[in-house]
């Protein structure tokens, strides 16, 4: 076999040692630059626009921090509503100006009078725009706002978004800030009708509570009142005290007697001369004439009248 012939250059150098064979290197971790996910929060996500990614409240949760704008084209803030008032209610209808949503809102009209005055503050609440509300405000006569949420932020989130479209008729009472009374899929005069008697129940619920924190009051303001009349009673019993010291320590007079009067005569003490008028000087002769009179006759009076009445007789 013929060999192969290598340059004088090549030959030259040393032979090269080959390398071992090795694993091919690690490939570095990549850092995770991403954010962690952070907790799900206790208040309820934003609705999207199909609203299948809304947290549905339930009875017991607070009212969602939501600002909406209403026929006017105000922003409303749910939070600040709750904080304002002791109860809100909400009521949710399909489409404004539809025969149903027309008794719902003449409905909650006919007993405005009666949540204002029980501090409820009301709201109704569709997909529609501002203008159509409006004109839905104007023609029915509503005194409340009427809620504009085309985007279904707040209807998902009350769990009154239908799908794949549409509203729920329904309702919610949130108390001192806290969802009270859940009412979905219901009639027109089952909202009125149902929301107000709810409103009765809390009120009814509420009274006796009322009352005795009244009571406790009344009877904290009785006992103060008692108290001060004590201090001043206290007070006036001390200047009586005083006053009878101060009496006691004068000394006492004997009374003068005066003369009393009667028929515009003094009364005549014993040994008192006579009246000198006419009138008493003749009672006074004919006492005297009556006391002679009184006195038994002698013998020579009773033979002269004898002899006197004789000659009377003969005469």
């Amino acid at each position: 076999m013929t060999e192969l012939r290598r340059s004088a250059r090549v030959a030259a150098q040393p032979a090269k040692e080959e390398a071992p064979a090795a694993f091919p290197p690690a490939k570095k971790a990549k850092k995770d630059t991403t954010a962690p996910k952070a907790t799900p929060k206790a208040e309820p996500k934003k609705a999207s626009d199909n609203g299948e990614d809304a947290e549905e409240i339930q009875v017991g949760d607070k009212i969602p921090d939501i600002t909406l704008l209403n026929q006017d084209e105000e922003e409303v803030d749910l939070s600040a509503i709750a904080k304002a008032n002791k109860y809100v209610v909400i009521f949710a209808y399909p489409k404004a100006s539809t025969p149903g949503c027309t008794r719902q809102v003449c409905g909650f009209q006919k007993n405005y009078k009666f949540l204002t005055d029980n501090d409820v503050a009301v709201f109704g609440l569709s997909s529609d725009e501002p203008k159509a509300q409006k004109s839905f405000q104007t023609k029915q006569g509503a005194e409340y706002d009427l809620l504009s949420d085309p985007e279904k932020q707040l209807l998902g989130v009350l769990g009154a978004k239908k799908s794949p479209s549409g509203i729920k008729r329904s309702h919610w009472i949130f108390k001192d800030g806290v969802l009270a009374v859940k009412e979905i899929q219901i009639s027109p005069e089952q909202s009125f009708e149902g929301a107000k008697e709810d409103i009765e129940k809390f009120i009814a619920e509420a009274k006796p509570e009322a009352e005795a924190n009244g009571d406790e009051k009344k009877g904290e303001e009785k006992e103060e009142v008692l108290k001060e009349n004590g201090d001043d009673k206290k007070e006036e019993n001390g200047d009586a005290v005083d006053k009878d010291e101060a009496k006691d320590s004068q000394p006492v007079l004997e009374p003068k007697e005066e003369a009393r009067e009667e028929e515009g005569y003094k009364e005549d003490d014993e040994g008192a001369a006579p009246p000198e008028d006419a009138v008493a000087k003749d009672a006074v002769e004919e006492a005297e004439d009556k006391i002679k009179e009184d006195k038994e006759p002698t013998d020579a009076e009773l033979a002269k009248e004898e002899e006197e009445e004789e000659k009377e007789a003969a005469a």
